[in-house]
């Protein structure tokens, strides 16, 4: 019996792939990309075919054979292996590590049951490929323009599409969309969101222009049945459109031909557990190596695509008007709370505007990124606070619930009855969340309809999505959410916009945190007024409740000037030599015990020294203790990234044979430091 040596990547913290024995005819060998079933150590793992030997540098008596090959599966192209291999190299991790979390996890198992269901269901479905779309609208100048270049473009084209809230990039992307799927025979189409929540709108609109196409989703609300069924139809070319969120980037898609973006500025394409990947800058990548065009939309964009903009190397595409006929964008004025004092987090001003709302007919949004009754309770006798008993943080009142709720730990207390230091049992709440801010709402306007959205009202499935089509069909008057209402909803009826307590994040130590802000406070202000203004109609507000009015990043809100903002804080960056014009990776290290942590990164700052490389001293993390570990980290910084790469990779070889029970992680490109 002949036998070839399958090299194979398992799902391991161990950098190196491993060889198994497979008994086959000449000719008749596994390819590589197919799935394997093997043994490692006490365990029966899948891992993925990398490459193919006839010798192997493993000892005969400890050479193992494989257990099976999972032939029935067509195998992952070398594309996808090469852009699970440079996101392995780039973020520092083991390939295994990458490769098979990219995969659903039906096809990780150690039967192929849900396979051959799922191959038997997708078999039987009926081939959809009439890509003729419905209900084309009309686009304005700039749209026509846009969908154009985008639709027309050849090659590895970068695009950056600088449109307002309410400009019709959505309708840019299915027009350009339907020009690809007409030109490119087979062709798919990748749509990335930000949050599993928009995903439902953009699936309608996109169900509707292309009924004759079958369109897939991935992200990570579906059940593990449904993420095989729409996994494979991606892989198997007959899901010509691919629609979801971050991790739809590792989708298997053969016949790539468009990636677009939407909201390419959201932290959200950040993975923040694991490997720590950006989803955005791994499409890039990817349509640079299929040689493809890529759409990065946003109307707030990140200073890395404004920079990248800037210097010539992405093309920038700009929509200037909103694109219904008579919106216009909102009229954004501040209000200082100096002058008019807020009852119950409120100013009168506001209030007013609510009122008048109410009366005509229309919908208002409130916006408060803060879930909850209140950030604290505490004892105005003896200064006593909710503190968590876990963590830095504070136990936050959830009041529906009678709960103090860790929003970082999860961990729950009954609210006591009284101080547990002094025995007062006059506890007093601090601070606004959202369902506080509801409950002064329902005593004002008994009879208004009020909504909150919030991650606590839609924990359940399908609850998200439900709320947004109440307030859709009008059957909301205010609406109270945090930042799941403030992107890429379409409210047609809502003309006024309160933004209440923004100021916190302009006296943040993280320096994106002014960029984050504006990004949002833009955002959701384009909720307002997207449809055409109505005779007798209110004219659309965004009212923005702040201490400090004369602060530049509000002139810049008012004025909708992005463009203004957007190059006066490149400046600032390039003049403190921070990111887009330096590159960084941050070290981070957990222990029970602060001093632990802080002498691991220690001596990892010591343990190499390296040319262009700057290794900051360790310091606690703002949060230090979470869950009972306490946090510290340490910034590397360097002005080229190939250096920053090339220090990474001894470094982490250095880290590695370091004996410590200090749990540590690298982030490449970190966005929270």
């Amino acid at each position: 019996m002949a036998y070839c040596i399958l090299n194979i990547a398992l799902d391991t913290p161990l950098t190196s792939c491993f060889d198994y024995r497979w008994p086959c005819a000449p000719g008749d060998e596994p390819r590589v990309g197919q799935l394997a079933l093997v043994s490692f150590g006490r365990r029966e793992v899948v891992g993925l075919i990398v490459a193919i030997k006839h010798d192997t540098e493993v000892p005969a008596d400890k050479l193992k054979d494989a257990l099976a090959v999972r032939s029935q599966l067509s195998p992952l192209s070398p594309q996808w292996i090469a852009l699970a291999a440079f996101a392995a190299d780039y973020y520092q991790r083991p390939l295994g590590e990458v490769a098979l979390p990219g995969l659903p996890k039906n096809l990780r198992v150690l039967t192929t049951v849900a396979l051959d269901r799922a191959l038997k269901k997708l078999a039987k479905s009926a081939p959809a490929h009439d890509h003729t779309p419905l209900d084309m609208p009309l686009l304005n100048e700039a749209q026509q323009q846009a969908a154009d270049a985008i639709g027309g473009a050849r090659g590895f084209t970068p695009i950056l599409l600088y449109g307002v809230t309410g400009s019709g990039k959505t309708e840019v992307y299915l027009q350009a969309c339907a020009q690809v799927l007409a030109r490119e025979e087979g062709g798919q189409i990748l749509i990335l969101v930000p949050e599993i929540n928009l995903t439902p709108q953009l699936e309608g609109n996109i169900r509707a222009r292309f009924p004759g196409v079958m369109l897939a989703t991935l992200h990570s609300s579906l059940s593990e049945g449904e993420r095989m069924l729409h996994w494979l139809a991606a892989h198997q070319g007959q899901a010509r459109i691919i629609l979801g969120t971050r991790l739809a980037i590792l989708a298997s898609l053969p016949n790539l031909k468009l990636i677009v973006i939407d909201e390419e500025h959201d932290p959200s394409y950040k993975q923040q557990e694991g490997l720590r990947y950006s989803a955005r800058d791994l499409a890039v990548w990817r349509a640079r190596q299929l040689g493809i065009p890529i759409v990065l939309g946003s109307a707030t964009p990140s200073l890395e695509s404004w920079h990248h903009a800037g210097s010539r190397r992405y093309r920038k595409l700009e929509l200037r008007e909103r694109a219904v006929k008579d919106a216009v964008l909102p009229r954004v004025k501040l209000l200082d709370m100096e002058r008019d004092k807020p009852v119950d987090g409120i100013t009168s001003h506001l209030m007013a505007a609510l009122r008048q709302r109410l009366e005509r007919g229309e919908q208002s949004l409130l916006f408060l990124n803060r879930r909850g009754y209140a950030p604290v309770i505490c004892c105005e006798s003896c200064g006593w606070i909710s503190n968590c008993t876990r963590c830095t943080s504070f136990m936050v009142l959830h009041k529906p619930e009678h709960r103090l709720r860790c929003h970082h730990c999860s961990l729950e207390l009954r609210i006591p009855r009284h101080c547990p230091d002094c025995g007062n049992v006059d506890l007093q709440p601090l601070g606004r969340g959202t369902q506080r801010v509801e409950e002064g709402l329902q005593q004002v306007f008994p009879e208004a309809r009020i909504l909150r959205i919030d991650a606590d009202s839609t924990r359940l499935k399908g609850s998200a999505q439900a709320a947004f089509d109440t307030v859709h069909r009008g059957e909301v008057d205010i609406l109270i959410g945090t930042q799941m209402v403030a992107k890429g909803h379409d409210f047609k009826k809502l003309t006024l916009v309160g933004i209440l307590n923004p100021d916190t994040a302009l006296f943040s130590q993280d320096y994106r945190a002014s960029e984050r802000l504006f990004a949002q406070l833009m955002q959701v202000a384009g909720r307002a007024g997207r449809a055409a203004r109505t005779e007798g109609g209110s004219v659309s507000e965004v009212l923005i409740q702040t201490r400090y009015a004369s602060h530049p990043l509000y002139t810049a809100v008012v004025n909708h000037d992005y463009d203004r903002f957007a190059t006066d804080l490149l400046e600032e960056r390039r003049a403190a030599a921070l990111p887009p014009y330096l590159y960084q990776a941050l070290l981070r290290a957990e222990a029970p015990e602060l001093e632990t942590a802080i002498g691991f990164l220690e001596s990892a700052r010591d343990a190499l020294v390296f040319d262009g490389i700057t290794l900051n001293d360790p310091i606690p993390m703002t949060m230090t203790r979470v869950h009972n570990v306490d946090r510290a980290q340490l910034l590397v910084e360097s002005p080229s990234r190939p250096a920053l790469q090339a220090f990474l990779k001894e470094w982490l070889a250095l880290l590695r044979a370091m004996k410590s029970r200090v749990k540590w992680s690298l982030e490449v490109d970190p966005l929270d430091i």
